[in-house]
């Protein structure tokens, strides 16, 4: 039978691992538990949801640009996006701006030692507190992130759903008795080191178990269930939709300006500037139509559409999209600001001082090529 992995030991144990295999990131300059608490938040935001591979690059062009959180706070907020665009996920960049700005002004610039105050700010939850609390400021707070559940689920050998609200519970409760048994000072080694074996060893597929140091303190690697755990809840198809962008020239294609929008800021990828369109619905007769019936709705001026330019395909999180783009002219109204937070008439030279959606981006790259 296995050992009971709730001892003393799993926590010593991760922080001997965690010394000797913990990855270098720019991130992890000083170590786990003294580290500046704006650094930490930074990479922790960036990293949710996103390859650690990934992050590395926009980390350090994040920081030489908004090297303290002065700097973020006092930045605009196309700035802010335009260094974050292709991470995906903006909501994430428009939070931590304006959580950055609450920080500067209501807090002194310090970011704050206390998870109650933490959990106030935009964009901060229950686990980017616990990493901001342990890994910056030593304190005995979990965490737990999928890499964490992952470990965990395993450890305990558990047979239900990790995505049930009161397996969750429980996720949490383990979390926590195991940072508080941490030897004194590594709490901040212990939780990085628990998210570091479910990226480097404990991973999804394929586990490697020969390799784990609390493989004989693991109830599914003892019972030969690593494979099935976690167990996840099944997850609803995912919808795809049809979608169009109209690349509106004010002269023939190819010749003068083209007419870019900004997406509202309490919508999907707010903030950021895109090629209006949308969804087609169900009366469009074709794309065209939905072309015609989206710009009269989101600038009050009616188009003529052209050729195609393009079709991007895109997944995101909850659902999938084909984009196709047409070049198109206006031939009555002058736009206004109704389905967007504002518009302007720009050159195809001059589309990077603006953030761009990833699909927008590729018909950008289209439009450049000249196909």
């Amino acid at each position: 039978m296995p050992q009971n992995p709730n001892t003393p030991s799993l926590a010593q144990r991760l922080t001997a691992w965690h010394a000797a295999q913990q990855r270098d990131l720019p991130w992890r300059a000083a170590p786990a538990g003294q580290r500046d608490a704006y650094t930490v938040w930074v990479s922790e935001i960036m990293a949710q949801q996103t390859r650690i591979s990934t992050v590395i690059d926009y980390f350090n062009r994040w920081m030489e640009r908004f090297p303290t959180l002065a700097s973020l706070a006092a930045a605009d907020q196309q700035e802010v996006l335009k260094l974050w665009e292709g991470l995906g996920y903006y909501s994430r960049a428009r939070n931590l701006h304006r959580a950055a700005q609450v920080v500067a002004k209501e807090y002194r610039g310090v970011v704050p030692d206390s998870r109650a105050e933490l959990l106030k700010l935009p964009g901060i939850g229950a686990y980017t507190a616990g990493a901001i609390l342990s890994l910056a400021y030593g304190q005995a707070e979990p965490i737990l992130d999928g890499n964490v559940k992952r470990v965990l689920a395993r450890l305990w050998d558990m047979e239900r759903s990790i995505d049930e609200t009161e397996t969750t519970r429980e996720l949490w409760r383990l979390a926590e008795e195991i940072v508080r048994a941490a030897p004194a000072g590594k709490a901040g080694a212990v939780n990085e080191g628990i998210m570091e074996l479910g990226g480097l060893v404990c991973t999804p597929q394929n586990p490697r178990c020969l390799l784990c140091p609390l493989a004989d303190l693991c109830q599914a690697a003892q019972n030969g269930t690593q494979s099935q755990r976690p167990v996840r809840t099944p997850r609803k198809p995912t919808p795809h939709y049809q979608v169009a962008a109209a690349v509106i020239w004010e002269e023939a294609p190819f010749q003068g300006r083209l007419l870019i929008a900004q997406r509202p800021q309490d919508g999907m990828l707010g903030g950021l500037w895109e090629f209006p369109g949308g969804k087609q619905e169900p009366e469009d007769a074709d794309l065209p139509a939905t072309l015609r019936r989206e710009i009269q709705e989101e600038m009050t001026v009616e188009i003529a559409v052209g050729a195609p330019v393009t079709t991007v395909q895109h997944a995101y999180t909850h659902f999938s999209i084909t984009l196709h783009a047409f070049h198109a002219r206006i031939v009555s109204g002058t736009p206004q600001a109704i389905g967007c937070d504002d518009w302007c008439w720009t050159t195809l030279d001059t589309l990077d001082a603006y953030p761009f959606p990833v699909t927008d981006q590729k018909i950008i790259a289209v439009l450049r090529s000249g196909i």
